[in-house]
């Protein structure tokens, strides 16, 4: 945890601001000059509302006009958080996901063709499919983003406005209302005294506030995330049930037809909500319909309670307009599951889920991402150090006590940038659970918990928060409100009856409490600024300044470098999402690989003008270096060329077994890293990698496997699906775990000249396996003849080094790798 005196500009801003709201609530007492507004208390009810209260406070208008205003604040604020914390574009992995996911959308696809070679595409967080069945021979592989669209699908109205980054402010403003909203429809109203004019009800202009100055809120839209956005769903969807529920009764009486009906109209809205919600953030969704459960729940009106069942009923029937309601609701959900199965169905050429799909194909152990509770459970290369540091038993109760407990650790900064501050949301929690109108207020947050319990990452970032908590910021902050609303009123009441307050008014000429409406707002403003100021400008400093201080690819440094036209290759993932645009362009952004795929990639592409993005973090951490540099191939291909073994992550496929880019420095893995295939279990362990075919048509290949310890298996090379070859490795000579790594050039074999489809399927042996690899080796060394075909005894000799280890290191007992793919005599572009 951060705290302390401010340090930087936005932290001395925001105590400056603090301390003028807190002078300025006491000037204001003491002067009495704060303008004449509501106390809160009850509200007067609707005729024929039975008890509910939906009718619109006499200072309803301008009580929208101040939530306009502090959302225009909140947009401004959001708007130079990108500026200055941000430093002009997405920082965060997953955020920059969602830039390349939003540009696509707005070129129309939701998934995309892959051209070759793959390698120059394929990465993190994004998921190959074969969507046309068989595509080694149709050519039909199509490539997507993993995550859900529903924010994405917003993001991409603002690449087609030319303005993507505007989204998140406008975001900003919308939440900043839709909060006033929630906390109005859910907060009880109170009645206005005669001669005293339109009024505001405090609480929901203290939700509003709060949310404005909420600094996790402030990043979730700036930064490309989905929150901010499901933030706004989850919102919206619970005041629009709230308001179906009030209208009904009134709606009721009059009969009007469905489609006039403002129940009907305010239910359907909470319906598009929840949809593109679902579209958005799945499982946020599950929290949501269960607060709806609650919000929905038909209530009675006052006064009926003693009077029991009537007509020999053995319980009060529900409201028959619930049915209609709930119709409405089920029906506005359409669109946005419509998207998400649309997305799904493009991602994986299947009703499946497209995060299982990546995790199934580019991690492991097998099943290691899902929603749920067991051992196997946590994704070894995505979140190793996690993984190995808390869930080495498995994903149990205490592991899942230990991450959830974690994200609340980390969420009591997030509501009023301060911890002790949350315990206003707790106690506006308090207030709400005892008024059945607002219980479904007081829930949301625990049904929210107990929706990513089964998640066993957590997901916490600086500056991002307990960022799976993040979707019912709004919500605590109308609680938090309703905290700071009852102590308002409480201290009212306590000034006209005497007490501490009135104890207190002795200090001052002018009365305390004449009408506490803005110093209350001053102080409460004044609260969150001093969090920000002390404790949670500290956590976004260090957003800022994290992973080079900058984001990952710049078009601007493209276009001050007079890079108009041709390829810049990128090192980073980061970067390769901000920079690659599924539509043709006159500058394409790729992969940087080292390696022959790089050639292949501008072979590909008509031989235009190349660069290399350089994007160097100094050691001691520090703001980045940006660069641009000409990138030389030759005119002519070479003779020989090598395809490193990590470029091919992610597979096509595992089974039994995953493969992991892996450091190898010091040792005989070429370039200091290799593809290592870690086997699951005793059965068949099997990971499958994908070769450029248009290059290696007639060529010949030479796979260069590493082994250490006990590792050994085979490599079968497959041309249009069918094997034509198998290379079997012995353990190395030692065998002992811990040996040193040892690399060995398997012998040679042609490529047909009509290949379309070429993949190499690497099997780990078990240790079962181990002695029918020496059996089967030592029988076709006595059977050998000059052929390939029979060159299937690998002596592997031992190299210098040591074999790679550390958190991303093999595991303990041996290695078993794909090193690299020597390529001989292959075809070049023209050919």
């Amino acid at each position: 945890m951060r705290a302390g005196l401010p340090r930087d500009p936005a932290q001395w801003i925001a105590l400056a601001l603090s301390l003028a709201a807190l002078l300025a609530g006491a000037w204001l007492l003491r002067r009495g000059r704060s303008p004449a507004a509501a106390r809160p208390g009850p509200a007067p009810l609707r005729p024929g509302a039975a008890g509910l209260d939906p009718a619109p406070r006499s200072g309803a208008p301008r009580g929208v006009a101040v939530a306009a205003a502090l959302g225009l604040a909140a947009a401004l604020i959001s708007a130079a958080y990108v500026a200055v914390y941000l430093r002009g574009g997405p920082r965060i992995i997953d955020a920059t996901s969602y830039w390349l996911e939003a540009r696509a959308m707005a070129a129309g696809h939701l998934a995309w063709p892959l051209g070759e070679p793959e390698a120059s595409v394929l990465g993190r967080f994004l998921v190959r499919s074969d969507a046309a069945g068989d595509a080694a021979r149709r050519g039909a592989a199509e490539v997507a983003v993993i995550f859900p669209p529903g924010y994405p699908a917003l993001l991409a109205l603002g690449f087609l406005a030319g303005a993507p980054l505007a989204i998140g402010p406008l975001l900003a403003a919308a939440l900043t209302v839709a909060t006033y909203d929630l906390a109005a429809r859910f907060a009880e109203g109170a009645p206005a005294s005669a001669g005293s004019g339109a009024r505001i009800p405090l609480a929901p202009l203290l939700a509003a506030l709060f949310s404005a100055l909420c600094a996790a809120l402030r990043y979730h839209t700036a930064d490309t995330m989905s929150h901010g956005l499901a933030a706004l769903c989850f919102t919206v969807a619970l005041a629009s049930a709230r308001r179906a529920l009030d209208e009904a009764p009134a709606a009721a009486a009059g009969a009007p037809r469905w489609w006039r009906d403002p129940a009907v109209r305010a239910a359907a809205l909470a319906g598009v909500a929840a949809g593109w919600l679902a579209a958005t953030r799945p499982p946020s969704a599950l929290a949501l319909a269960a607060a709806l459960l609650v919000a929905l729940r038909p209530e009675r009106p006052p006064g009926t309670a003693a009077a029991g069942p009537r007509d020999g009923d053995a319980a009060p029937r529900p409201s028959p307009r619930l049915g209609r309601l709930a119709a409405a609701l089920a029906i506005g959900a359409v669109p946005g599951l419509a998207l998400l199965a649309a997305h799904q169905r493009a991602a994986t050429g299947a009703f499946a889920s497209s995060q299982s799909a990546y995790y199934a194909a580019s991690d492991g152990p097998p099943g290691c991402f899902r929603y749920g509770f067991g051992e196997g459970v946590g994704c070894l290369f995505e979140h190793g150090d996690f993984v190995r540091h808390n869930l080495a038993e498995g994903y149990g109760f205490l592991a899942a006590a230990g991450t959830t407990l974690r994200r609340l650790k980390l969420h009591l900064v997030d509501a009023l940038n301060a911890e002790p501050l949350a315990l206003l949301v707790i106690a506006g929690a308090a207030i709400a659970f005892r008024r059945p109108r607002s219980r479904a207020l007081a829930l949301a947050p625990l049904l929210q918990i107990a929706a990513y319990a089964p998640f066993y990452f957590d997901g916490n970032y600086p500056g991002g928060g307990a960022r799976f908590f993040a979707d019912v910021l709004p919500v605590e902050h109308a609680l938090a409100a309703l905290a700071c609303a009852a102590i308002a009123e409480r201290a009212g009441s306590t000034a006209a009856r005497g007490g501490l307050a009135g104890r207190l008014r002795a200090l001052f000429p002018a009365p305390l409490f004449p009408a506490p409406f803005v110093p209350a707002a001053l102080f409460a403003a004044a609260l969150p600024l001093a969090g920000f100021a002390f404790r949670a400008g500290f956590d976004h400093a260090a957003l800022r300044d994290r992973e080079g201080g900058l984001p990952m690819f710049d078009p601007a440094v493209v276009a001050r470098a007079g890079v108009a036209r041709g390829l810049v290759f990128v090192d980073t993932d980061h970067g390769f999402n901000l920079g690659f645009d599924p539509a043709a362009g006159d500058v394409a952004v790729l992969r940087y690989r080292g390696d022959a795929i790089d050639r292949m990639a501008w072979e590909a592409r008509g031989r235009p003008p190349a660069y290399r993005y350089g994007f160097a973090i100094p050691d001691g951490g520090g703001l980045a270096s940006v660069s641009i540099a000409p990138l030389a191939f030759d005119a002519a291909p070479p003779r020989e060329a090598l395809i490193e073994g990590e470029s091919l992550w992610p597979p096509r496929a595992q089974r039994g077994a995953w493969a992991a880019p892996e450091h190898a420095g010091g040792t005989c893995a070429s370039g200091g890293r290799l593809l290592a295939v870690h086997a699951a279990a005793s059965g068949e362990a099997v990971v499958r990698v994908g070769l450029p075919a248009p290059w290696l048509r007639g060529s010949r290949i030479s796979p260069r496997v590493a082994v250490s310890g006990d590792g050994a298996g085979e490599v079968v090379l497959a041309v249009d699906g069918a094997p034509i070859h198998v290379w079997r490795v012995e353990p190395a000579a030692s065998g002992a775990p811990g040996a040193p790594l040892t690399c060995v050039e398997l012998p040679p074999c042609p490529i047909p000249e009509d290949a379309v489809g070429i993949e190499l399927s690497i099997a780990r042996a078990n240790a079962r396996q181990h002695g029918k690899l020496r059996r089967d080796a030592r029988d076709e060394a006595r059977a050998a003849t000059p052929t390939a075909a029979n060159a299937a005894r690998i002596r592997v000799e031992a190299a210098a080094g040591s074999a790679p280890g550390g958190p991303g290191g093999p595991a303990p007992g041996g290695l078993f790798a794909l090193d690299a793919v020597a390529v001989a005599g292959g075809n070049s572009v023209d050919r």
